[in-house]
């Protein structure tokens, strides 16, 4: 078992597949530092805000323990029940913006590959073209 497992590392697939999800790791972390830093914030702007978009909750429970003001964090420390519908929409954005980008990625790899080339006839077209000649004679 251990032959086949270092066989199976060897391959090359399996070190480009380590290296992508390193790579896309990384690109993780920018797209979410671009939501979280740069977009957010411009929305929380716009929205009349003016703090810190993600933070954003409305509290189901425990209404109690939690004081005007307070952040996300600190509501969710005390023990409240809360809707973060400001993480969610943050999360809805990273989403949207790292699948266009693969979008991107994709369409364009799909043009740089070449299309198959054009086979030639079938077994199955060749007998019927035989047929069909002898037929004539």
């Amino acid at each position: 078992m251990l032959g086949e497992f270092k066989a199976f590392i060897a391959r090359g697939n399996v070190l480009d597949l380590a290296v992508g999800v390193i790579i896309g790791a990384a690109f993780g972390k920018i797209v979410s530092s671009l939501t979280d830093d740069l977009i957010m914030p411009l929305i929380s702007l716009v929205t009349g805000g003016g703090t810190d978009f993600t933070a954003k909750y409305i509290i189901l429970g425990g209404a109690e323990k939690v004081q005007a003001g307070m952040s996300l964090a600190a509501a969710k420390a005390a023990g409240a029940n809360v809707f973060a519908w400001g993480s969610f929409i943050t999360a809805i954005i990273n989403f949207l913006i790292l699948a266009f980008v693969i979008f991107l990625i994709v369409r364009q790899a799909n043009k740089m590959i070449p299309p198959p080339a054009a086979a030639g006839p079938t077994e199955v077209d060749l007998l019927a073209e035989i047929r069909d000649e002898l037929k004539k004679k």
